[in-house]
């Protein structure tokens, strides 16, 4: 359980990191980058434990290190798809509301 208590910790930090970093990051909320990587990177955790990858030796690194890479990269792709269709879904309503 700890590893899945660092795994939550790290990905959520990572989650913060990337809506911080992100230029279109008032389109959408503070919390959904982490908890996109959060939901991803417990979910990967739980898969590679469920698989045995735990207890193996020589690849008790997965259920440390892969869920957390996992979990950032759904977190920039989660922010680069959301921001792009928010910014799009924005203008256009600001476009329709100036037309009036």
């Amino acid at each position: 359980m700890l590893s899945l208590t660092i795994v939550v910790l790290v990905t959520a930090a990572a989650g913060f990191i990337v809506w911080a970093n992100d230029r279109r990051h008032t389109r959408y909320g503070m919390v959904l980058p982490a908890g996109v990587a959060v939901a991803v990177g417990a979910l990967s955790w739980i898969i590679a434990m469920t698989a045995g990858f735990g207890y193996l030796p020589g690849l008790t690194w997965i259920p440390w290190i892969l869920p957390m890479v996992l979990g950032t990269a759904a977190a920039i792709g989660a922010v680069i798809y959301l921001g792009r269709v928010r910014e799009r879904h924005d203008v256009q309503r600001l476009t329709q509301a100036l037309k009036l």
